[in-house]
C-alpha cells in the first residue's frame, strides 16, 4: 500500500492486505496528530464509524491539512449515512477497493459552534423553538426532530419532521448555515450523543475535503 496509510478505529478491521496501523475508536489528538502531519501527500483510508471519521477528520482540520490530505472510507455499519449520503459501497471488500483506487472530489466539510464536525447526520431531537437556516425560519414551534446533512449545493440541507407515521410531515431547505434556539434537548452526531443544549449552530466550513469517491 505504499503512498497510503490505513486506520482501523476501535473494532473496524481492514479487509485489504497490509497492516494497518490501529486506533480507539473516535481518536483524538494524542493519536492521531503525529501520523496525520506525516503524511507528506499520501493518501489516507478510515476504517470505523461515521463517529470515526469525523474524528479524524477534525485532526485533519486541526492541523492544517484538511484540504491537501485524500480520504478514502471503509465503514463499519453497513447503516453508515456517509456512505448512504455520498454513494459509497458498504461492502468491506468492495469499499477498501475504491478507497485505495478512486479519484478524490471535495465535498462540504460542517462544522457546528461547540468544536465538532457533522460527516453524515446530524439530529436534534424534540425541537420546541425556532429554527433558521440562512434567513429562512424552517420552524417556528414543535417537531419530532431536526435533521442536518451535508449537502453539495449550498453545504448543508436541514430536514424537519413533524408528526407520526400515518401523518409525517417533512419539510428540507438547503443554505450555509442552520441556527436554532429551544427548549433544552438532545443533538447527536453522526450518531453519538453529544449532550443536552438549548441553542446549536451546524455551518459549512470555508474549505472542503476530499473524499475518496470517483
Amino acid at each position: 500500500m505504499a503512498g497510503v496509510v490505513v486506520l482501523t478505529c476501535g473494532s473496524a478491521r481492514w479487509p485489504g492486505a497490509g497492516a494497518p496501523v490501529a486506533v480507539p475508536a473516535r481518536p483524538g489528538r494524542e493519536e492521531l496528530d503525529e501520523i496525520l502531519t506525516g503524511l507528506d501527500g499520501r493518501r489516507l483510508v478510515v476504517c470505523g464509524t461515521d463517529a470515526d471519521l469525523a474524528a479524524v477528520l477534525l485532526r485533519l482540520l486541526r492541523t492544517g491539512v484538511l484540504a491537501a490530505v485524500p480520504v478514502g472510507y471503509v465503514p463499519s455499519s453497513a447503516s453508515s449515512a456517509v456512505a448512504r449520503l455520498w454513494g459509497l459501497p458498504v461492502v468491506p471488500t468492495a469499499a477498501a477497493s475504491l478507497a485505495l483506487g478512486g479519484a478524490p472530489q471535495r465535498v462540504p466539510l460542517v462544522r457546528d459552534d461547540s468544536g465538532g464536525v457533522l460527516v453524515g447526520l446530524g439530529v436534534v431531537r424534540p425541537v420546541e423553538g425556532v429554527v433558521y437556516c440562512d434567513d429562512e425560519v424552517v420552524l417556528r414551534g414543535r417537531a419530532g426532530r431536526l435533521e442536518v446533512a451535508p449537502d453539495r449545493a449550498l453545504g448543508l440541507v436541514v430536514r424537519v419532521v413533524r408528526g407520526g407515521l400515518l401523518r409525517r410531515r417533512v419539510r428540507d431547505v438547503t443554505g450555509r448555515a442552520v441556527q436554532l434556539g429551544c427548549r433544552p434537548t438532545g443533538v447527536w452526531r453522526d450518531g453519538v450523543a453529544s449532550h443536552t443544549t438549548d441553542r446549536w449552530t451546524w455551518y459549512r466550513h470555508t474549505e472542503d475535503w476530499r473524499l475518496v469517491r470517483g
